[in-house]
């Protein structure tokens, strides 16, 4: 990494101003890696060791940023778009924190999106081995048979020849050309229950996220942000490490 001017790494530190800082340097207060400091020296926070007094200083930890966000139907899950089109970034411009959307959501679904600046969960949350489950309502426009109920409970072939994993299906209510079911995947392919009921011949006609992990939407409404409560993000911690 680059190395930062010793100054802003005692006051990153909360150990002084930048000034006092320097101050503490010009005094020969300050060692790196043993040897007294002086003013002009740059380090690596992960591998020098610097002391003031002889007290071993390190970074206080970044607070980062957890939120839930209800995106609408018709916004882009990215941070900015090349065709100009609405994406989450227009919501989240009175938040300090440059957070950015943790997995996708198609334009034409809704519902629970989380946002982070937090770039190691994002990745682990995301990988295909950590199998956090999601749960969507689905409103199809057909009245399944049983044995595509089964069929996509227990995984279908997709347009690109993947089968899906097991997935928990419940259904909701039930018309004559209308189901509502409750689909938990433990994956997520590219517009996956999109796929998943076209493969057994149901068009999707809504599709909202209402569970990523612990995270529930809840009262938010399309356009909503709200910040994760401490348990919530104990429990993605957990999922992401396992």
């Amino acid at each position: 990494m680059d190395k930062l001017r010793l100054q802003k790494h005692i006051a990153d530190c909360g150990a002084a101003s930048r000034r006092g800082a320097e101050e503490l340097i010009a005094a020969g207060r300050v060692t790196v890696n043993g040897v007294t400091a002086k003013l002009g020296d740059r380090i690596d926070p992960a591998r020098d060791v610097v002391c003031v007094d002889g007290r071993h200083l390190r970074q206080k930890r970044r607070e980062r940023t957890y939120l839930a966000f209800y995106k609408p139907r018709g916004v882009v899950t990215t941070m900015q778009d090349e065709l100009g089109r609405l994406c989450v970034a227009s919501y989240v411009k009175s938040i300090p924190a440059r957070v950015f959307p943790v997995g996708r959501l198609d334009r034409d679904s809704e519902g629970l999106v989380l946002l982070t600046d937090d770039g190691d969960l994002a990745n682990r949350l995301t990988h295909p081995g950590a199998r956090v489950p999601k749960t969507y309502r689905v409103t199809v426009g057909e009245r399944l048979t049983a044995d595509k109920l089964s069929a996509l409970r227990d995984g279908v072939r997709l347009d690109d020849g993947y089968v899906t994993l097991p997935a928990d299906v419940e259904v909701r209510d039930a018309e004559e050309n209308r189901m509502v079911l409750r689909i938990t995947l433990y994956e997520g392919k590219n517009r996956q229950i999109r796929r998943m009921c076209e493969a057994v011949g149901a068009p999707v006609l809504l599709l909202k996220r209402e569970t990523v992990g612990p995270v529930r939407l809840s009262k938010l409404k399309p356009g909503e942000l709200r910040p994760l409560t401490a348990a919530e993000i104990k429990l993605l911690m957990s999922l992401g490490n396992e």
